[in-house]
């Protein structure tokens, strides 16, 4: 089984990031390679749409409110890996209450590719998609009046 982790720490406390990307169909919201998420078997499996048309069916597996994670399972992906499980977490930074570190992790078995190459896709993904985070989080700072 191969595995990767990206973390990043973003501008703003760990109570607004959970708010924004705490929702398992909140992708849409913070990632723009996720434009699209349909809610299925009352909130527990998301269908999304990626820009290209490809399709990726995840189930949540677990979700922790009080400590900030969840954690999910691809049913379906164009992705060249099976048993896929991921998990994306919130901590505290510690002395900070206006800066979070987001940690999105995943393990997975390839699938006609090496495990590096795998770790690499995924990698790249997590980066990519905490990149998003810390520009949206970014944006709705510079958006806020100041006093």
């Amino acid at each position: 089984m191969a595995s990767t982790s990206v973390s990043r720490v973003v501008p703003a406390p760990p109570r607004k990031v959970w708010d924004l990307i705490g929702g398992f169909g909140s992708l849409p919201d913070w990632l723009p390679y996720i434009p699209e998420s349909t809610a299925l078997e009352g909130g527990r499996v998301r269908r999304l749409a990626n820009p290209d048309g490809d399709v990726i069916i995840e189930r949540l597996v677990d979700f922790n409110e009080a400590e900030r994670h969840y954690s999910y399972a691809i049913l379906e992906a164009p992705f060249p890996v099976n048993g896929y499980v991921s998990t994306l977490r919130v901590h505290e930074v510690p002395g900070r209450d206006d800066l979070a570190e987001v940690q999105w992790s995943g393990r997975f078995n390839p699938d006609n590719v090496t495990d590096t190459e795998a770790e690499d896709l995924f990698a790249g993904i997590y980066r990519d998609g905490l990149d998003a985070l810390h520009q949206s989080l970014d944006r709705a700072s510079a958006a806020r009046p100041t006093a």
